[in-house]
């Protein structure tokens, strides 16, 4: 199906973005969070207290030989946590139990634990990430990395013992053929995912269980516990998910069509992680035999999905270069979920789109399910929380909410938020929905007439509410600008944020290697909420075109920070209207491409093409004097990377945005307030 070239025509058969329904009353007459308070107000006080306060026991009982063996034979390895008195002897009392699986060995995980609670050593760490300030200088991104181990977050990666102390037991298991567990990795497949219920089902047998069961996790351990939750198992009653992911593929595996450098970059350090022994059982693993089945297990899957990854990329003959049902077996069901669930994402992180879709797909009122996203990327999860009107750290709304959930304590925390978003270009904020409420559609053209605002750019055209009045061919070739761009730092999980503004706060370096178009500035302060299309009129002179666009808020000082950005291959321009967005009057919203093989399209030379790329859904605000700006690259390394084949078809082409009244090039989004655009 090819999009209408009219920005009036509009694509039946679509439906309107969920809504998030109405704020869930407290069932008790307790001392209510006034609506808009991202801290969480008297209530969070409180819960920060019980964390960081007198705990119920002194000290944690830690088995790391733990075998839990799967209904197909295989054995998994597991941590189990439990309180203990001063004598350091586990506690006979069944506790509610907080399950984290996870792929990354938990040798690694017992590594952090032990550096975190050192004694001195632990705490001065953990004082100094709150304390060191580098904001406003070029190290500005040191900070923003080094306050998330002040934020509570690897609490929920790992063994979080204060959690453990109020009362709880904690079991963090080796997914399958990682870490000392048995087996193949399987990478969130079916499998894995049996053995995530069965776990939970072991777990519920146990002696020091009461059968109250919770799921937490960040990454690849938050999406292995939506779905186990969308499995429904007996005994679960709550899950908390740090940065999970509901689209593996339109988040980060083929954006678009193009493949991402993150993919082989991550494969790499977990299979080089599975290969690792845990030094905890190393010893009587060896006296036991289990060491021999490790390394059987091992040498039978030495890099698990590696070459077939490579071959697709070479050759584009693999299921994982497209949306293929490989990946449909991985993706939750979010939709059967009826659990209560915590949710985070950052509007940069790697699955930047998935925390508002999950969000939107639960099935809960509000208060049940909660929201929680920060202008952030992945590594940084966390970063600042805790500290002056941020939301609590992120191990304290755990406790707080599985302290509601499996221990029935009425403490507000299900009347915090519902949705606690960081504003890109203003301030933390405490809501009832997303998109904001009173956000209307707008459309704004791009245009060739320049804006006088990028000269530093291969063209420097106009954003504004009229079509372009003549036709123009706009000529934009690849580079590798992207190096050094928002979008490295977004592949990379946040990691090259520390080299610099470049690489985060200003997209400027970039810019002079593509098409720009900015509007005037805001006469009103302008909010910026929920999902965003652009649609473009473009040919190649080659069989492949690869696009890559972002949106920016201009600062008067020509500072161009990226709010969103997007990808497509106009092989892959085909969209399913069944699961594309919609508003209200028609408009798109979100493009749903196929990214399927037997649905790409062929791309005749020299034939300009309408496409949509759809842009990462996020919340910011345009200031007074501020611009909005549309950037369009010829794609952009390593971010987008694009498979031998297409890039073959595409050698030596020319890429035009074509600007033609008729055919109009335009932003799509929603929108609060009279810029006079």
């Amino acid at each position: 199906m090819t999009v209408p070239a009219d920005p009036d025509e509009s694509v039946p058969g679509g439906t309107a973005p969920d809504g998030f329904g109405e704020r869930r009353p407290r069932p008790t007459p307790l001392p209510t969070l006034p609506l808009g308070d991202p801290t969480g107000g008297a209530d969070a006080i409180r819960w920060r207290q019980l964390v960081d306060g007198p705990l119920q026991y002194p000290h944690v009982s830690i088995d790391r030989d733990v075998e839990i063996t799967m209904s197909d034979g295989v054995r998994l390895r597991a941590t189990v946590i439990r309180p203990a008195d001063a004598t350091r002897r586990a506690v006979s009392t069944r506790y509610p139990t907080i399950v984290n699986i996870n792929p990354y060995n938990r040798a690694l995980l017992d590594l952090l634990d032990q550096s975190v609670h050192a004694p001195l050593i632990g705490r001065a760490m953990s004082g100094l990430a709150g304390k060191v300030d580098l904001s406003g200088t070029a190290l500005s991104g040191v900070t923003d990395l080094t306050r998330t181990l002040s934020g509570g977050v690897f609490d929920v990666f790992g063994i979080n013992r204060n959690l453990v102390r109020s009362g709880y037991t904690q079991v963090i298991v080796d997914v399958r053929g990682t870490g000392a567990s048995h087996g193949k990795w399987q990478i969130l497949g079916a499998r894995e995912q049996k053995d995530s219920v069965e776990i939970l089902a072991w777990v519920a047998r146990q002696a020091w269980s009461n059968g109250r069961l919770g799921l937490a996790g960040w990454s690849y351990s938050a999406i292995n516990s939506l779905q186990a939750a969308d499995k429904r198992p007996a005994g679960l009653e709550a899950v908390f998910a740090v940065e999970g992911c509901e689209d593996i593929v339109r988040d980060i595996y083929i954006t678009g069509g193009l493949p991402s450098a993150f993919i082989p970059l991550w494969l790499s350090i977990v299979n080089v992680l599975k290969w690792i022994p845990n030094p905890a059982t190393a010893a009587r693993d060896l006296r036991r035999g289990t060491s021999l089945r490790w390394l059987a297990n091992r040498v039978a899957s030495p890099a698990t999905e590696v070459g077939s990854l490579a071959w697709g990329f070479l050759t584009g003959r693999d299921d994982r270069v497209y949306d293929d049902p490989y990946f449909d077996e991985r993706d939750p069901d979010v939709s059967k979920i009826d659990v209560p669930t915590f949710l985070f994402g950052g509007w940069h992180d790697l699955f930047g789109r998935s925390a508002t879709s999950i969000y939107s797909h639960l099935q809960m009122q509000p208060g049940r399910k909660q929201l929680v996203v920060s202008d952030g990327y992945h590594l940084d999860a966390g970063s600042g929380f805790g500290s002056a009107a941020h939301p609590p750290r992120v191990d304290v709304l755990e406790r707080a909410w599985f302290d509601k959930w499996l221990k029935g304590i009425d403490n507000g925390v299900d009347n915090y938020g519902p949705v606690t978003l960081e504003q890109q270009g203003g301030s933390w904020t405490a809501g009832d929905s997303f998109p904001r409420a009173g956000a209307s559609v707008r459309r704004l053209f791009l245009s060739d007439s320049p804006s006088g605002t990028a000269a530093h750019s291969a063209f420097d055209g106009s954003l504004g509410s009229s079509r372009s009045p003549s036709k123009a061919s706009l000529p934009v070739r690849p580079d590798m600008r992207g190096l050094r761009s928002r979008d490295m730092t977004q592949v990379t999980a946040g990691i090259t944020m520390v080299l610099g503004k470049d690489f985060g706060r200003d997209a400027r370096y970039q810019e002079a290697g593509g098409l720009t178009f900015s509007s005037a500035p805001v006469t009103e302060r302008t909010q910026i909420s929920g999902a965003l299309n652009l649609r473009l009129f473009v040919s190649t002179s080659g069989q492949e075109g690869i696009w890559a666009v972002t949106v920016n808020d201009v600062a008067p000082d020509g500072t161009s920070t990226v709010l969103t950005n997007g990808a497509l291959t106009v092989s892959n321009r085909a969209i399913d209207p069944s699961l594309s967005e919609y508003a209200e009057d028609g408009s798109l919203l979100v493009a749903h491409h196929y990214l399927s093989h037997k649905r790409k399209l062929p791309v005749p030379a020299g034939v300009p093409l309408p496409i949509d790329v759809d842009l990462v859904p996020t919340d910011a605000v345009l200031d007074i004097g501020h611009r909005l700006r549309v950037d369009i690259y010829a794609g952009s390394v390593p971010r987008y990377l694009t498979v031998v084949p297409d890039l073959i078809r595409a050698h030596g082409r020319r890429q035009d945005l074509v600007l033609d009244p008729h055919h109009p090039s335009y932003l799509s989004f929603r929108a609060i307030g009279d810029p006079d655009w």
